[in-house]
């Protein structure tokens, strides 16, 4: 009975990872090529050459270690590459203005 319930976890783990993989390769291909450029990261193809090998291992390959180094690869895309190309590509932030505006505009700390 442990031993099944370890196995169910594990695969919602790598059910997990897998999407979060998919996700990562979508965002990827959706960005304009020359944003990466921009950001001074690695090219479009590389990013997507790497998030798409990753979901392959994942579907074909189950290995734990290609798995992992996918994860990580995965990661330093989600926080480090996209955030940049969110920046550069000039996207939405959130809430639209400095981080000290309030909910009825700009906080100016009392004065």
């Amino acid at each position: 009975m442990l031993m099944t319930g370890f196995s169910s976890l594990m695969s919602l783990i790598f059910l997990a990872i897998l999407v979060l993989a998919v996700v990562a390769l979508v965002m990827a291909a959706l960005a304009r090529p020359d944003a990466y450029l921009a950001a001074n990261k690695q090219n479009k193809n590389f990013w997507l050459i790497i998030l798409g090998i990753t979901v392959l291992v994942n579907l074909v390959v189950p290995m734990i270690f290609l798995q992992i180094i996918g994860l990580i690869a995965t990661i330093v895309f989600m926080v480090d590459v996209r955030p940049a190309l969110k920046e550069v590509s000039g996207g939405p932030r959130r809430g639209g203005g400095s981080s000290s505006d309030g909910p009825y505009g700009p906080y100016n700390g009392g004065r």
